[in-house]
């Protein structure tokens, strides 16, 4: 068990390594063989209102016309140790972890996403308890009463989950319940947690429910074929013809086993949400990591879309490590690979 998270934590930390190199070629190689300039990365450093002699001197101080290894040194050690921009008019301080420095805002990128990281945490969180219960247990009933009617009704809840976007499912959602109905939070607030756990919860569970909708539906169809498959299965017809409950049976070697692949989309749907809900966010007007992306390409604020490309990419390395640990607890088959 040790050597095999020793292994996946050494891939993990591969993986990240891959994806900054991955992150700093679409954002400054790829850019280049189009026939991009130093300048033109300065100017989107700078913003639109910056004339061309202030470019081509940020552009000279920023290191643009610097190696490309050069330039990614520079860039990931400042993740590390931070970094120091020079201007020319004056020294920009960007301390540790530097995920970028906003030269539009005049401040690090990092502080920015650490204020809105709860945010979009609670969002993901919430709304990944309610998906997963909820899909399982339904694809679980629906599996084991299949061609019934709760069965087909509930197959094509999850049809129509899986097909409505969320900003339509959201606007609808709000219109209803919240101006309608005033049953929850019109959106646009945020309560921390520790500060008013009840509040925190009421201004969130539209959101949760809204953005759980679209997931459980998909869980629901997967848990119901992987119940199909394994509850026909030769071991599962021995443990009954030994007497066992029929919940045990259920739970313990038919769930269990269909787990596998849920565990595997779970872990890459948290860590993509955990890197921004854009869609919900929006709708909901939630000031979290996805809001923070949709200005930043508004503004074309390069830094704060490069920071967080890094952050997201870090989630989903993340949840894909404990989701390979998981494996080895739900099959310990696993561990041996």
């Amino acid at each position: 068990m040790v050597t095999y998270i020793i292994r996946r934590l050494i891939g993990a930390v591969l993986m990240l390594v891959i994806v900054s190199m991955v992150t700093f070629s679409i954002f400054f190689v790829v850019p280049r063989i189009a026939g991009a300039t130093a300048e033109d990365f300065a100017s989107r450093y700078m913003g639109r209102s910056a004339n061309a002699e202030m470019i081509a001197v940020t552009a000279e101080k920023l290191g643009f016309n610097d190696p490309i290894p050069v330039q990614y040194g520079r860039w990931i050690s400042g993740v590390f140790v931070g970094s120091e921009f020079d201007t020319g008019a004056a020294i920009e301080k960007c301390p540790a972890p530097c995920f970028g420095y906003s030269f539009i805002k005049r401040q690090p990128v990092w502080p920015d996403l650490v204020d809105r990281i709860p945010v979009t945490l609670s969002l993901a969180l919430g709304a990944s308890v309610i998906w997963l219960l909820g899909g399982v247990a339904t694809g679980v009933l629906s599996a084991l009463r299949k061609g019934t009617i709760f069965d087909r009704a509930a197959m094509s809840i999850a049809l129509a989950g899986v097909s409505l976007p969320i900003f339509f499912t959201g606007i609808v959602s709000l219109v209803i319940f919240s101006y309608g109905l005033g049953i929850t939070a019109p959106g646009g607030s945020f309560t921390p947690f520790l500060e008013n756990p009840v509040e925190w919860a009421y201004n969130l569970l539209l959101p949760w429910i809204t953005l759980a909708f679209l997931y459980a539906a998909s869980y629901a169809r997967l848990t119901r074929a992987g119940m199909l498959e394994t509850m026909s299965e030769d071991y599962i017809r021995t443990a009954r013809a030994k007497g066992m409950q029929e919940s045990r049976v259920v739970l313990k070697h038919g769930l269990r086993a269909a787990l596998t692949p849920i565990l595997t989309i779970f872990g890459l749907d948290l860590g993509l949400l955990l890197g921004g809900a854009v869609l919900t966010e929006s709708t909901f007007s939630l000031k979290g990591i996805g809001d923070y992306a949709v200005q930043a390409i508004v503004t074309n604020d390069l830094p704060k879309i490069m920071g967080v490309t890094m952050v997201a990419a870090l989630f989903v390395v993340l949840a894909s490590l404990i989701v390979d640990l998981l494996y080895a607890v739900v099959d310990p088959r696993v561990r041996l690979g």
